[in-house]
């Protein structure tokens, strides 16, 4: 029993530690100075108002307010980056083929009326159908943060994609974003002057450290966490997958996810956290007092709305 003697003042020095630096990560860690802070982020550009990643829908939520565009990119056959959140067109035009599949001139319109994915039920239409290249929102907004999510292991597209940042000189407001590791590991071999968000298995990492205590006292690369909102899930958004329309594995994936202090933490370090996608007051609500420092909508006016009416009663 003695060893008690050594080992239970180590575990409450060691929890001690751990709290004091979580609150106070400055001690060891250098604040990270992003060119930007954004706390309206357009998803898919805003493809609840207009057609998703449009250039009429990223065009109305700059106009609206929009501080940060997300979107998704993939390689035509004959090598244009093309914003797209799917490779495959069935979803968006009703027809069954892939972008890599076909030259640029022969993509297919948008549908006149397109679904929007986390807000079931409601649809979004608009004049523009077509698809528009990367370099063309880069060219008409050239001081416009943007988050690109890169699907796919695609050398080709990850080496267009930072030669296009590099040559209208956006690496510091132009983001890295995968949800799997080999592919993130890649966009910033290929380019690491770029910031980049946590991968799926870098945000697991992160729960385990923080829960273990040791996420004070570890450095990270990452200037952007990006997460849903659970509460979203079976609400607005009906998953795909079967285990996540399991309404306790979502309960516990919110309890264990969004945690305050976590999120307290990384917006002292000066890592940004988005929660998405929030496309009613109530879950805008939610992630603010969560700790969020930004909000991922397909709904730029909402959420300028919101932001506009809660700033006047400060």
């Amino acid at each position: 029993m003695s060893f008690l003697y050594f080992i239970l003042p180590a575990l409450g020095g060691y929890t001690l530690t751990s709290l004091y630096l979580l609150k106070n990560p400055h001690i060891i860690h250098k604040r990270k100075r992003t060119a930007f802070y954004c706390t309206h982020i357009s998803h898919r550009g805003g493809c609840g108002e207009r057609i998703e990643s449009t250039m009429e829908a990223f065009t109305h939520a700059v106009e609206q307010g929009t501080q940060m565009i997300e979107l998704d990119c993939h390689l035509t056959h004959d090598g244009h980056v093309v914003v797209s959140h799917d490779e495959n067109l069935l979803r968006q035009t009703g027809h069954d083929v892939t972008i890599s599949s076909l030259n640029l001139q022969d993509l297919p319109l948008y549908k006149e009326r397109l679904e929007v994915t986390f807000k079931a039920g409601h649809y979004s239409s608009g004049a523009d159908r077509q698809f528009a290249l990367l370099e063309d929102l880069f060219r008409k907004f050239p001081a416009i943060p943007v988050s690109i999510e890169i699907k796919e292991n695609n050398s080709p597209l990850i080496e267009k994609v930072s030669d296009l940042v590099k040559r209208y000189n956006r690496e510091d407001i132009t983001v890295w974003a995968s949800v799997n590791s080999s592919i993130m590991k890649k966009c910033c071999r290929v380019n690491d002057s770029m910031p980049y968000s946590f991968s799926m298995n870098r945000g697991v990492l992160l729960l385990l450290l923080f829960y273990s205590g040791l996420l004070p006292f570890v450095p990270l690369g990452e200037s952007l966490l990006q997460f849903y909102l659970p509460r979203v899930i079976n609400r607005t958004f009906i998953p795909e997958k079967r285990i996540l329309r399991n309404s306790l594995l979502v309960s516990l994936l919110e309890k264990v996810t969004m945690r305050r202090s976590l999120f307290k933490h990384l917006a002292a370090r000066g890592i940004q956290v988005h929660l998405f996608v929030c496309n009613k007051d109530e879950d805008i609500k939610a992630a603010f007092e969560v700790g969020a420092t930004g909000v991922m909508t397909d709904y730029p006016s909402l959420l300028t709305s919101y932001l506009c009416r809660n700033r006047s009663q400060d």
